[in-house]
């Protein structure tokens, strides 16, 4: 591939619902520019896009691949990303290295809640965007139900520049509304020929559309409309550039990748309206003055890192978007996320798994660098003297979560080590540990997203993983009061062991743990041996009363005892005050406690109700409803943690996808009784 400069470069995101058909579409697209000699197959798994093991045995993407194509003096990267919610962070860190999104719409499947993700990141980042209707030549393909829908929930200015001719098993061609000429596919070519007659009417009204709306973008054209002038081709189609560019227009094309028809149509539409990179106008913060600044492509340099992965051979892979300047091989780079200096090794292109060598990356482009062993996704790489920093990704936080442990006591090392490095490659991916509580847990967006993990987990690094649910951090704590003394007495031949206390328990304020009191008068219990009562009565705490939970929130005063002058010592006063704490928390009225969560969903105000049903029927009280912008409603709720384990899984089924949640500890409270009563019983039956 030859050297391109700024304005003949152009980064364009494929993005959509799952089985809309963006990989064909990535395909068809390397195969009509020439980039590949032959289409490859879902079903055989020879997709360039889809190489990774995971997506070739479950025939969909996973991770977003970069598919460069020359076409027309010009080099479009190609970015195919995952459609499933689960790999969002691959889509919104494609979005954020594009100069555009091709959204591609199943012409009989029509706007779906991939479809509405994908366009809402899009708008946040005020992308441009075009729209592909794919498998126009299926069974109930609908073109024209598909414009209104988009129209009617994204935007009046969603306007189809072509339409189909024929459908189904009859679609043969397009007719190029902005032309007025139709075009016929017959093999590898396309006839050019006059808009047939049943198709003219609706070509000149949506012609209507496109002039109006073109000429609402540039004040000259709106002012000759106004006038009743006719408008020039050209002058349309000056409109319609500068409205796709600004994210005011966004265009509609029909095609069909199975039959390769107007693919060379949509290479040449992405060529004519989308902004090449030194169109773009970036802004980062100069950390010198914290003020922001506007990059040109002769600025210092600024790459903004959107991708991470690990090749078996290799090594850590480092995608990158450079916005000015230039990186080279053997350069030196800074990362002023880490404040870490590295070094350029090795830097080149991909076209799915296949290396495409570089001399060098421009501004503009995209490429991947090998090795840099401190740098991340969404870092931004700069010079150390003049240094840049990009806006952080917004990353969904993960809610999935389970607990994980090597299958083989061998790998407990490995597995730390893998998860490790596979955070480094998905920021969505994180693992940690909870307080008082011996397990790894690792959560993710949902289901599918750690199963994908703890496959790469083993292909990768060669370690095995059990996962289940996690446990809950249940606690017990007392509610009444109680005074109990216990003697620890044992002759043994020699010296033997004596110990005597007498101690009151008393429930205190929530979150106060342990406030231990000593009140013996007249060294009825030596002041060397006190530290190891209280240590007693700390070891009693950790493995509870009731079900084996930590007791918390319990004031222990130490009243009266007694002691032996040989036989006393720190252990037998520790075993002393442990059974005293026992014997009288079982009498104070002793209750398990549960973690409670506040819980926050978002989803449209048409499943509010569903939502609140299902937070009922988890135990949940509702703490506010409040209707939210463009039809968004919001709930918040404080919910026991065990009813929410599988709630990430649930809220999508529930809300089809468009609903989202975050949640954080809140406090804990008493377990109703015949769920402790449960607790008990499982507690005694793991003894």
């Amino acid at each position: 591939m030859k050297d391109y400069t700024s304005n003949k470069i152009r980064s364009v995101g494929i993005v959509g619902h799952s089985g809309s058909g963006k990989t064909s579409v990535a395909e068809a697209l390397l195969f009509r520019s020439g980039a590949i000699t032959r289409m490859g197959k879902i079903e055989d798994g020879s997709m360039t896009t889809d190489y990774e093991p995971e997506e070739i045995k479950r025939k969909v993407t996973i991770s977003s691949a970069l598919a460069p194509v020359e076409w027309k003096d010009n080099k479009i990267n190609f970015i195919d990303t995952p459609g499933y919610a689960d790999f969002v962070a691959e889509v919104k860190g494609c979005l954020h290295a594009v100069d555009s999104a091709l959204v591609v719409v199943c012409a009989y499947s029509g706007v779906e809640v991939g479809t509405e993700k994908v366009w809402n990141y899009a708008e946040e980042l005020n992308l441009p965007r075009i729209i592909f209707v794919n498998k126009m030549d299926r069974e109930n393909a609908n073109f024209e139900k598909i414009v209104d829908t988009m129209q009617a929930n994204f935007s009046k200015r969603v306007i189809p520049l072509q339409i189909p001719i024929g459908s189904e098993q009859n679609f043969r061609g397009i007719v190029d509304i902005v032309k007025m000429k139709a075009y016929i596919a017959q093999g590898n070519i396309y006839i050019e020929e006059e808009i047939p007659e049943e198709l003219l009417d609706i070509a000149t009204i949506s012609r209507e559309a496109i002039i109006e709306a073109a000429a609402e973008v540039n004040d000259e054209i709106l002012t000759k409309y106004f006038d009743g002038e006719e408008l020039s081709e050209e002058e349309i189609m000056l409109g319609l550039v500068d409205g796709v560019k600004n994210a005011r227009i966004f265009p509609v094309f029909c095609g069909s990748t199975s039959k390769n028809i107007a693919i060379g149509r949509l290479l040449d539409s992405i060529t004519d309206y989308t902004p090449n990179a030194s169109e773009k106008t970036i802004q980062v913060t100069d950390k010198r003055t914290n003020n922001p600044i506007t990059l040109n492509p002769n600025s210092s340099l600024a790459a903004l890192v959107f991708k991470t992965t690990t090749d078996p051979f290799v090594g850590r892979l480092s995608f990158l978007k450079v916005f000015s300047g230039s990186i080279t091989p053997d350069s030196t780079i800074y990362n002023i996320n880490k404040d870490k200096t590295e070094r350029v090794g090795n830097i080149f292109s991909l076209r799915g798994k296949q290396q495409l060598p570089l001399t060098k990356i421009v501004a503009g482009d995209i490429g991947v660098v090998a090795k840099l062993q401190d740098t991340s996704t969404g870092d931004t790489i700069c010079q150390k003297e003049q240094p840049l920093q990009f806006e952080s990704i917004s990353f969904p936080k993960p809610m999935y979560t389970l607990a994980i442990e090597a299958k083989n006591k061998n790998d407990e090392d490995k597995i730390g080590t893998a998860i490790t490095r596979l955070m480094d490659e998905d920021p969505t991916f994180i693992s940690y540990k909870l307080a008082g509580s011996k397990e790894k847990l690792i959560s993710g967006i949902g289901d599918q997203h750690l199963d994908i993990i703890l496959e790469k987990m083993k292909r990768k690094f060669g370690v095995e993983a059990n996962t289940h649910l996690p446990k809950i951090s249940y606690r017990e704590t007392i509610r009444g009061v109680a005074e109990v003394e216990n003697k620890h007495k044992k002759q043994s031949g020699g010296h033997g062991q004596y110990g005597h206390v007498k101690i009151k328990i008393e429930p205190i304020e929530p979150g106060k743990g342990l406030e231990f009191v000593d009140a013996i008068f007249g060294g009825a219990v030596p002041r060397q041996y006190i530290p190891a009562v209280e240590k007693g009565v700390q070891e009693a705490m950790q493995s509870g009363v009731l079900a084996g939970n930590q007791v918390v929130d319990v004031k222990v005063t130490l009243l009266d005892g007694s002691y032996h002058t040989v036989d006393s010592s720190e252990m037998a006063f520790k075993i002393a005050s442990s059974g005293a704490f026992k014997k009288a928390a079982l009498q104070a009225k002793p209750v398990i406690l549960e973690p409670i969560y506040e819980v926050e969903v978002a989803m449209p105000d048409n499943y509010m109700g569903d939502v609140i049903g299902d937070f009922n029927s988890r135990r949940g009280r509702i703490a506010g409803m409040t209707p939210g912008e463009k039809g968004q409603g919001k709930v918040i709720a404080q919910v026991p943690y065990a009813e929410m384990l599988d709630y990430a899984v649930q809220l999508r089924s529930l809300t089809q996808g468009r609903g989202q949640f975050d949640m954080h500890f809140s406090h804990y409270e008493e377990v109703p009784h015949k769920i402790a009563e449960e607790l008990i019983k499982n507690s005694s039956k793991s003894e």
